[in-house]
């Protein structure tokens, strides 16, 4: 019989790269760090420089363009490490890395050679915008759109949902109709529009959670870009979009499930000292079970994206297992802060404590990245199921 191994071990560089990451989040995003920029709604620049520092920018680009050459659990241990200080700060580092990784994929020789160089040092940072008022998972609805003019394009539309899109020095990976007749698997086109573009107009929106890094609603106004810019080719958009979408998602679920685990450690500390007719009330049968639940739900995500992550490392399609980690996750990050902040009572509900702040943030994660809805038809498409 053959013997089958199955190794839940990192390796030793893997486990120097976590302790590495850890350290210096702990060291730069302190409590009070994360709450300074969460009330101020102000980007963590110190941050983002240590990261393009370390070369975590850099992480799964091969090394022929610069990069680290690392593969998804390399990234998966980035994302969990990030994410246990704030889910917000890893939407940052995720937006600008997968918007990077579709000019890898896709871009020409001479796009690499001019964009990666800066990303990877911190000059320019990066960001994905698809999303419209009326186009969120429905991409087909999509109105945004470039004509050709010359050597150039004219786009105009709207986006929204945009994260960092106005940080200065931020450059929109724009996904636009170059075919407005055609279906939009075959009329969509990306686009590198520098924020500062004539015609590009950012608006940050105030929005419940996720304040630092900054979600934007983005005005389009005869912007005109030149040819150079039209990432792979004219109408090529959808394949930009697929490149590295597997990948993005395994991240974000680790990125949930470091979130989740940050909660659970925060409210046990507290259950563990809070006494209450005598006794810490997580001697409570009650509230111990309730960790019990958590802690099992959190452990059950992080294995569903391990899996994932191996899969995609041995070059494996892993759509349907990084479909069910992303939900698993996010689901699991919703409910063990909601849980979290009853264990909590009126402190959690208390601004002067950091249970509130991650509640907040927990409560777009099965919107972004796809919904819960949409990731639930598409586990139960790839099971056979024709779903309407």
């Amino acid at each position: 019989m053959r013997e089958t191994i199955i190794d839940f071990e990192f390796t030793v560089e893997q486990n120097i790269l976590r302790e590495t990451v850890r350290k210096m989040m702990d060291k730069i995003a302190t409590p009070a760090y994360i709450t300074r920029h969460d009330r101020a709604q102000s980007f963590p620049h110190e941050l983002y420089d240590a990261w393009a520092d370390m070369g975590l920018l850099r992480m799964p680009f091969p090394e022929d363009y610069g990069g680290l050459g690392g593969n998804a659990i390399d990234m998966m241990i980035i994302a969990e490490e990030i994410s246990r200080k704030s889910y917000d700060f890893y939407a940052s580092y995720s937006a600008g890395v997968f918007s990077a990784y579709a000019i890898l994929r896709k871009g020409s020789e001479a796009q690499k050679k001019q964009w990666l160089p800066r990303f990877f040092a911190g000059d320019i940072k990066l960001s994905t915008s698809m999303s419209e008022p009326d186009a969120g998972s429905d991409v087909g609805a999509m109105r945004t759109h470039a004509v050709r003019d010359g050597d150039a394009w004219i786009i105009n539309g709207q986006k929204l949902w945009a994260t960092q899109a106005g940080e200065a020095g931020n450059v929109i990976c724009l996904y636009v109709k170059t075919d407005t007749q055609a279906h939009y698997r075959q009329g969509l086109s990306l686009f590198l529009v520098p924020n500062d573009t004539p015609g590009v107009e950012c608006r940050k929106l105030d929005l419940l959670g996720r304040s630092s890094v900054g979600t934007y609603e983005v005005f389009l106004k005869d912007v005109r870009v030149l040819h150079d810019q039209l990432v792979g080719s004219e109408n090529k958009g959808w394949e930009c979009l697929l490149a590295g979408l597997q990948y993005e998602r395994l991240t974000t679920a680790a990125g949930y499930y470091g979130c989740s685990q940050t909660v659970i450690d925060t409210a046990l500390a507290y259950a563990k000292d809070r006494k209450q007719f005598g006794r810490p009330i997580g001697a409570n049968q009650v509230i111990a079970h309730m960790f019990a639940d958590m802690q099992t739900e959190v452990d059950a995500a992080r294995l569903l994206t391990w899996r994932a992550a191996w899969m995609l490392s041995k070059g494996q399609d892993a759509l349907r297992e990084i479909s069910m980690a992303k939900l698993m996750g996010s689901e699991t990050y919703v409910k063990t802060a909601s849980a979290a902040m009853q264990i909590l009572g009126g402190y959690g509900y208390n601004m002067e404590f950091d249970m509130q702040r991650l509640f907040r943030d927990s409560r777009s994660v099965t919107i972004g990245a796809g919904t819960s809805q949409m990731q639930r038809n598409l586990i139960a498409g790839l099971m056979g199921l024709k779903v309407q």
